[in-house]
């Protein structure tokens, strides 16, 4: 729960940074008291009439320092780095400068599921939303995944459980957040282009622990010796799962079942088949929101209904369509080298996966072992094209595209007769998109332009891929 005696009333908040979460901390402040000026980069932004009504002030064209220096407090935008200069003199002054998931999580009155990782966590939030659902929980989903926090604060009661996304930039801005259960899914070179380095990343992850006591749980995924050793240093209950069976209690895969191990026995929760979702690193993230929903003594059968119909995210592993025997999938929220590996080694052979976009970090190397076993080509998109070439160059054709058109033509050209079309870019979108979600958009969206013109079998269910 959060801290019911914080107050902004009547104190100067700046909101630094208009994206959604900017938008809605500064509307939440503004009902709670406080006297906003929210501050952003560009001239002009949706919703900024919306927040005049509301009381809040706007100063758009550019952050300035004096306006952060005059503040009481400050809200940054988790896309919003506090290290830049124009900080300075706020800082100095010793004002607080905080994220928006902890000023949001300060309000709230119910329980909260943190999970944070590099590659899987809109999944598994979703999945552990659904499981407490199932099971009768009032539940509020949001977070990273695309509902601020700021905005479910009003909603919040005693008995709501909040299962919240976390990413490091939200988490890095948090210094009271304290989750009743944290799960750390997975860690891989990500977000190099923000933070200093593998270790800033590392510490900023590792927050979601930071406030837990003896009374919270820690869950933690035991293939991933950064996570398993990061973990040691909660104060938290600690529980492991495992899909490489690294652990002898906690819970692992068993034959055909999802199972609870003990020192004493073997409980089965789940069968496999329940499992809808195409990929492996899938199963990992089932087998994670399963270890969450048993510490909140959610019922498998509860756990089985969640799964039951349940085919993903869009733009994660998303089925698109089948051109002849050509397969085309949307994993565009493959934003990082670990998760297009995975990607990639979801299928037998034929691959052609389309990679590059704006460079975050990371060894896109890390591709030629998978791509070796199972690609027929690349395609390579976007400013990160030379790096694609560098990578990958000698061990699969890469071909360039200046366009998603191009790139899924080509891709196309190269999948025939009886492959498989990826989009798992490795990269992130902002060099030709706004976010990853209209990168998928627009890949789909040429996927139906190919079925226009040659038609198109049958999109086959993500369970068979």
């Amino acid at each position: 729960m959060g801290n019911t005696e914080f107050s902004v009333r009547g104190r100067r908040v700046v909101v630094v940074g208009a994206a959604r979460s900017g938008i809605a901390a500064a509307e939440l402040l503004a009902k709670r008291g406080a006297r906003v000026m929210l501050t952003e980069q560009r001239p002009a932004f949706d919703g900024a009439d919306h927040l005049r009504a509301t009381g809040v002030e706007i100063e758009a064209g550019g952050h300035k320092e004096a306006t952060l220096e005059s503040a009481d407090l400050i809200v940054a935008s988790p896309g919003v780095p506090l290290e830049n200069p124009v900080f300075d003199g706020a800082r100095r002054r010793g004002v607080e400068m905080i994220g928006e998931l902890e000023l949001a999580s300060r309000w709230l009155r119910g329980r909260v599921i943190a999970i944070t990782g590099t590659k899987g966590k809109s999944t598994t939030t979703t999945l552990v939303g659904r499981m407490l659902t199932a099971a009768g929980y009032p539940v509020l989903v949001g977070g990273n995944i695309g509902i601020p926090l700021s905005s479910q604060v009003e909603a919040s009661t005693p008995e709501t459980v909040h299962v919240v996304e976390a990413s490091s930039f939200q988490l890095e801005t948090t210094n009271t957040f304290r989750p009743w259960i944290a799960l750390w899914l997975n860690l891989a070179d990500d977000h190099f282009d923000r933070h200093a380095g593998v270790d800033a990343y590392v510490s900023a992850k590792a927050r979601v622990f930071a406030n837990q006591t003896a009374n919270d749980w820690a869950v933690l995924n035991a293939d991933d010796e950064v996570v398993s050793a990061q973990g040691a240093h909660t104060a938290a209950q600690r529980v492991y799962f495992s899909l490489a069976d690294h652990t002898q209690t906690g819970f692992v895969v068993d034959g055909d079942w999802i199972v609870q191990r003990t020192p004493t026995s073997v409980d089965r929760l789940l069968p496999v088949s329940a499992v809808e979702l195409a990929g492996r690193h899938m199963l990992n993230n089932v087998l994670a929101a399963t270890a969450v929903a048993s510490i909140a003594s959610v019922p498998s059968s509860a756990m089985v209904e969640a799964l039951r119909g349940f085919h993903g995210l869009p733009h994660v592993m998303e089925p698109v369509a089948t051109i002849g025997g050509v397969r085309f999938v949307n994993d565009s929220k493959a934003t990082n080298v670990e998760a297009a590996r995975r990607s990639i080694e979801s299928f037998p052979a034929g691959v052609v996966a389309i990679v590059g976009g704006h460079f975050k970090g990371g060894d896109l190397r890390d591709l030629r072992e998978p791509l070796s076993q199972r690609g027929a080509a690349v395609v390579a998109i976007g400013t990160a094209t030379p790096l694609v070439h560098a990578a990958l160059d000698g061990v699969v054709p890469v071909l360039d595209a200046g366009s998603m058109r191009e790139a899924v033509d080509r891709a196309y050209e190269a999948a025939r007769p009886q492959g498989v079309v990826l989009l798992a870019p490795a990269c992130a979108s902002f060099d030709w998109f706004r976010d990853y979600a209209e990168r998928g958009e627009s890949f789909k969206a040429e996927v139906a332009r190919l079925v226009q013109s040659r038609g198109a079998g049958p999109r086959e269910p993500r369970s068979e891929e």
